[in-house]
């Protein structure tokens, strides 16, 4: 029998900090509410030819924010996709500068992401949803906490010197 992973873990999981608790404790209630969303609309359809339309406008939204809050804890956790064909081939020195490359061409990227989030918010809150008639910068905003997200993870790995590593446990294969 193999050792309960870190994941697994209450204890570890109390080590977390009290910001992606609640981001994951988020994305819980996302998954739960856009899968009854659409459960209930599929049952719906084929059952009684009808739908709710506003459980549609739910599910979408819930998606867009379930996206930008799970991307932001994969970055926290060193567990997005790496490629490091070329990393692992270099000595320390190059590998250095390319870290510093890379983390300079995120920050381009966040920057472009944050300015164009921040107008497309603005634009937003002019314009509402057809069924539900919510601002559709609520759906716009989660690209912008996404932008700020990643940019608080760049800043931390910069003054680490390096990117976060992935779990121990996440290439475990049973």
């Amino acid at each position: 029998m193999t050792p309960a992973a870190p994941h697994n873990d209450p204890a570890a999981a109390r080590t977390k900090p009290l910001a992606q608790r609640l981001a994951e404790h988020f994305m819980v209630l996302a998954l739960a509410g856009m899968v009854v969303a659409v459960f209930v609309n599929v049952v719906l359809r084929y059952g009684f030819g009808t739908s709710i339309v506003s459980y549609e406008e739910i599910s979408r939204l819930l998606f867009v924010w379930l996206v930008a809050v799970g991307t932001i804890v994969a970055a926290v956790e060193g567990s997005h996709l790496g490629f490091d064909l070329v990393t692992s081939r270099v000595g320390p020195g190059t590998r250095r500068v390319l870290f510093w490359l890379s983390q300079l061409l995120i920050l381009l990227c966040m920057g472009l992401l944050l300015w164009g989030s921040w107008q497309q918010v603005g634009a937003g809150l002019q314009s509402f949803s057809t069924v539900l008639g919510y601002p559709l910068a609520l759906g716009a905003a989660a690209t912008l906490v996404l932008a700020v997200g990643l940019l608080a993870v760049l800043v931390r790995d910069l003054r680490r010197g390096s990117p976060a590593q992935p779990p121990a446990d996440a290439l475990d294969i049973e």
